[in-house]
């Protein structure tokens, strides 16, 4: 369905991203990733889908890195079809003892960053009269929850920037909607099951347990796989008009 598309997909090494890009290339889109830590597992992972995929190290905090990838989508791919804006990091504490530097750097990766790569990817988009821009929001962009309040705020602002870029381009072949997963198994998530295991001395599975009856009514974790087949169906003529959604996948959370 997306055979000769490009997508680009930020912080796609591991977790929701990977599981975003996977999805994509099954549909014959082509990648470009983005992100830290191993990068020829995940480039050799797209590789074996039979698409043609490249990296690149953008530092999503910064415009300018941002605009250096664009370029580079260009030159690799001719264009950016599919943008996906995932890149994402957490920090946890009270307001009032939040550090300032990681406030920062929270709405530079989790909030800017889509918006920079969303103003460099449209102009293209407008011209081909077609794109898909599917920005990762969460369950945080529309509840919140106590100690997070940089990801929260951040989170709420991607979901106003999704219905921005939606209005604005709602004549045009161009959408965008954000998909807003709960609980989902990443390493980032498997960190604090594993904190909240050491810190009541109890298993790691009574741990992920107690995470989900926390929040999540289904007792289950969304998979990466189940979101990025969400964002296949955004990119799908099924999916032509649907505009400016926050859209979530989260066992029930918002239902409460």
């Amino acid at each position: 369905m997306l055979a000769n598309k490009t997508a680009l997909v930020t912080g796609s090494t591991s977790g929701i991203g990977l599981g975003i890009a996977k999805s994509l290339a099954r549909q014959g889109a082509n990648i470009l990733l983005n992100g830290f830590g191993d990068v020829e597992g995940p480039k050799a992972e797209i590789a074996a889908l039979g698409v043609k995929v490249a990296y690149h190290g953008a530092d999503m905090s910064k415009a300018g890195d941002i605009e250096d990838m664009m370029g580079f989508a260009a030159a690799q791919f001719g264009q950016v079809d599919i943008l996906v804006n995932n890149a994402g990091i957490q920090h946890v504490a009270r307001i009032e003892s939040f550090p300032i530097d990681r406030w920062d750097a929270i709405i530079a990766i989790n909030l800017s960053s889509a918006f920079h790569a969303t103003r460099l990817a449209l102009p293209a988009m407008q011209a081909r009269n077609w794109g898909r821009i599917i920005n990762v929001a969460s369950v945080h962009g529309l509840v919140g929850s106590a100690e997070k309040s940089a990801y929260v705020a951040a989170k709420h602002g991607v979901i106003g920037l999704t219905k921005v870029t939606a209005l604005e381009n709602a004549t045009t072949g161009v959408t965008c909607n954000a998909i807003c997963p709960g609980w989902v198994l990443t390493p980032l998530v498997q960190k604090q099951v594993d904190a909240k295991a050491a810190a009541l001395g109890i298993s790691n599975e009574d741990a992920k347990k107690q995470l989900l009856g926390e929040k999540e009514p289904s007792m289950q974790f969304t998979t990466p796989e189940e979101l990025g087949e969400l964002a296949v169906f955004f990119c799908s003529p099924a999916g032509a008009n649907v505009r400016g959604v926050a859209w979530n996948m989260d066992g029930g959370w918002v239902a409460q």
